[in-house]
């Protein structure tokens, strides 16, 4: 098994990372060069394409964090958990669910995102 539950708070660690060179650093330790991200808003390819959609993600919703509305769970390669976005300590006006799968060495190749609710 290479993906524990662990893995979704460095992944939303990666995505609440507002400073740009941070930011960078945490994709270039979490992913693989060439990971893929869909959602129904999205799809990029590579380290520099997902960066630049959670950069863009931050400056649509600027001041919100992500964070776990429940526990992830996790088996072989794989990890899913429900997120919520929003300002802090307020009630969340974005959830979604996203499902990570690794690779032989527990770095994130492939996310597949989906957003259960999202600001009309």
């Amino acid at each position: 098994m290479t993906a524990t539950p662990d893995l979704a708070d460095r992944y939303l660690a990666a995505w609440n990372a507002t400073d740009p060179a941070a930011r960078r650093a945490l994709v270039d330790q979490l992913f693989t060069e060439d990971v893929r991200y869909t959602d129904p808003m999205a799809d990029v390819g590579g380290r520099e394409g997902l960066d630049g959609l959670i950069a863009a993600v931050q400056a649509q919703f600027p001041g919100f964090v992500f964070r776990l509305a429940a526990p992830a769970d996790a088996h072989h390669d794989q990890v899913r958990f429900t997120w919520d976005l929003g300002p802090d300590g307020a009630e969340a006006p974005v959830t979604g669910f996203d499902v990570a799968v690794t690779d032989g060495d527990g770095r994130i190749r492939t996310v597949l995102g989906f957003l259960d609710r999202v600001p009309g």
